[in-house]
């Protein structure tokens, strides 16, 4: 697929190789809705996410909200939309996830596949490896290899249903051992070999990506990518040096003219005020229309100082007259950063999580971000797969109180449940055309690169899932629940 024209663009970058490539209540929520819509909160109506076991289902009651009517329910199994394919993946790999015996030989396993450079171990040396990975946990998480195959994933997607996705690029940065201790020698020094070593690569992998994502869509890039010199400046909140900063200005500025949004991710904590101060640097550039954000930086809502955080940023927005991106997450680096970063209980994390959500999303200042004057334009991408976090933010959506654009996000091949629960929700909507109910834009993350270059993203999920037992127990029930269906469905029909 030839690239989409790069106009403006100064940096000398050869077109990268495919091959190498919350604190509220529930209450305080409906308080909120009613002062916004002027209708009593108990008249809100809300619709159930899906869950294949409702015994055991993750969505609070909400309090004062009446049962919904049976016509509310959806008017299909929202898994129906996945291919069977997809659902047999899913419900192998929450199989593994969630249980305590089969994860632990797994993650040894992955491991050992990506990291390894022997060629039985080695993904992309070892053919026969390669296809049976490609075959299973790559194609349950990943996009593709080759332009050709990232374009026919976004496009089997939409077709499901989804709005678009947030492409990631999976391949990694890796010095040599003589290259590292050449970097050592000349930190904070932006060496021909630093440019040509670590910031061309990730720029054209970044820029390649952007090409491939199609408008509308979102591209998750990390600062850290750039390699050495960019972890020295972060660390220690100094300004992009000149090549870095002409190559993060030249991916921004072709996002900007495709129309693709990215998402500057969050990464640990002694590198995230440096992150922020690049993310506002090209927000204050680039977000200079109300109805539309290009940059969105990203809030973990477990560290306590984001409340804080998020309304500097709102101020700033505000004063300057941008929009603010905020991608809003409850956080990553838990086994690698300070406790006491933290907050002390996950109760107080979701309700952080949720008040960030409900403030944004209406544009109002409320207990958890606090401010004074006319909130700023924002637009925010609600990434979660947590059931109760969606459950509020529909809430607010079908209220009407919703006043900044709203993208819900979750990865490629989990909480599948939660997204084809949307997916169907907003279809039914554009079927009743006397239907009111609002769009509800639904993302998939995932990412692209060789087989091996992926095995690291595919580990860091792995991982991801050992602390989230009890959600792969509930995608798993939710994938064995839709095979009974169908395979019910088939007897009947026979």
């Amino acid at each position: 697929m030839p690239p989409a024209p790069s106009r403006g663009l100064a940096l000398p970058l050869r077109r990268a190789s495919p091959l190498h490539p919350t604190t509220v209540t529930i209450s305080s929520t409906y308080a909120l809705l009613a002062s916004i819509t002027g209708r009593d909160a108990t008249m809100i109506k809300r619709r159930g996410i899906h869950s294949s076991d409702r015994k055991s289902s993750t969505v609070a009651e909400l309090p004062g909200a009446v049962p919904p009517p049976a016509n509310l329910e959806p008017s299909r199994a929202p898994l129906s939309v996945l291919p069977l394919s997809m659902i047999l993946r899913s419900l192998a790999t929450t199989a593994v996830s969630s249980s305590p015996v089969l994860l632990p030989p797994s993650l040894r396993i992955m491991t050992l596949l990506a990291h390894s450079t022997s060629p039985i171990f080695n993904p992309d040396r070892n053919p026969i490896l390669r296809y049976f990975l490609k075959k299973s946990f790559y194609a349950q998480f990943c996009a593709g290899e080759e332009p050709a195959e990232v374009q026919a994933t976004i496009n089997r997607l939409k077709n499901i249903g989804f709005t678009g996705v947030i492409l990631g690029y999976a391949r990694e940065v890796v010095l040599t051992e003589k290259q590292a201790e050449e970097v050592g020698l000349t930190a904070g020094q932006e060496t021909q070999k630093v440019i040509d070593n670590e910031i061309v690569p990730w720029a054209e992998g970044t820029l390649e990506t952007v090409r491939l994502a199609q408008p509308g869509d979102f591209v998750a890039l990390k600062f850290t990518g750039a390699g050495s010199l960019a972890l020295h400046e972060l660390k220690h909140r100094l300004p992009a040096s000149p090549y870095l900063a002409k190559s993060i200005d030249s991916i921004c500025q072709l996002a900007h003219e495709r129309g693709i949004r990215l998402l500057f991710d969050a990464e640990q904590d002694s590198l995230q005020d440096g992150i922020d101060d690049w993310t506002m640097e090209f927000a204050k550039k680039y977000n200079t229309n109300p109805d539309s954000a290009t940059i969105y930086g990203t809030y973990q809502a477990y560290k306590k100082i984001i409340p804080t955080v998020l309304g500097r940023h709102l101020a700033q927005a505000q004063e300057g007259n941008f929009s603010l991106g905020v991608k809003l997450v409850r956080g990553a680096y838990l086994g690698s950063d300070p406790r006491e970063c933290f907050h002390d209980t996950k109760a107080d994390t979701d309700a952080c999580y949720d008040g960030i959500a409900a403030s944004v999303l209406a544009r109002q200042w409320n207990a958890t971000v606090k401010g004074n004057g006319e909130y700023p334009a924002a637009h925010i991408v609600l990434a979660t797969h947590n059931a109760e976090s969606v459950q509020k933010a529909r809430a607010i959506c079908d209220a009407g109180g919703a006043k900044s654009d709203i993208a819900f996000a979750q990865l490629q091949g989990m909480a599948d449940e939660i997204s084809c629960e949307l997916v169907e929700a907003s279809q039914s909507a554009r079927v009743d055309v006397a239907s009111t109910a609002p769009k509800l834009p639904t993302y998939k993350y995932l990412v692209w690169g060789t087989t091996g270059e992926c095995m690291k993203y595919l580990l860091r999920r792995a991982h991801e899932n050992k602390d989230a037992v009890q959600r792969t127990k509930s995608g798993r029930d939710a994938m064995w629940a839709e095979v009974v269906r169908r395979v019910k469905n088939t007897l009947r029909l026979a």
